[in-house]
């Protein structure tokens, strides 16, 4: 089963998702928004398997940028716009392994989720 886990390097949680799956022997592939992108088609597949509302991350300085009209308009397309102009409005870490995702990163969850 293939393990991936979307985001971006500099980012704190991500950096603590990385070392519990690097300590629990968990092989993963890393994808950065940042540096290996995020174009519709890979959007589109994520979109499918996580909700796209809960993708979106309230508490990113990025999310604080946007203007009023842009909050609140939480629908699938005008989030799916969102996130391929700004990338780090989605929550991090996204972790996808077969048919399972997971949004965000606490221990206990990582720990149930690679049960």
């Amino acid at each position: 089963m293939t393990t991936t886990i979307y985001g971006i390097k500099n980012c704190d949680t991500i950096k603590k998702a990385l070392k519990w799956l690097d300590a629990n022997g968990v092989e993963y592939t890393f994808h950065d928004y940042r540096v290996d992108g995020l174009d519709a088609a890979l959007l589109d597949s994520l979109v499918a398997v996580s909700d796209v509302e809960q993708m979106l991350n309230k508490r990113s300085t990025s999310y604080r940028d946007l203007n009023d009209e842009q909050k609140a308009d939480t629908s699938e397309g005008a989030l799916k716009a969102l996130f391929i102009e700004t990338p780090t409005l989605i929550k991090r870490p996204l972790l996808v392994s077969g048919d399972k995702t997971l949004l965000g990163f606490k221990d206990a969850q990582y720990q149930e989720f690679f049960a």
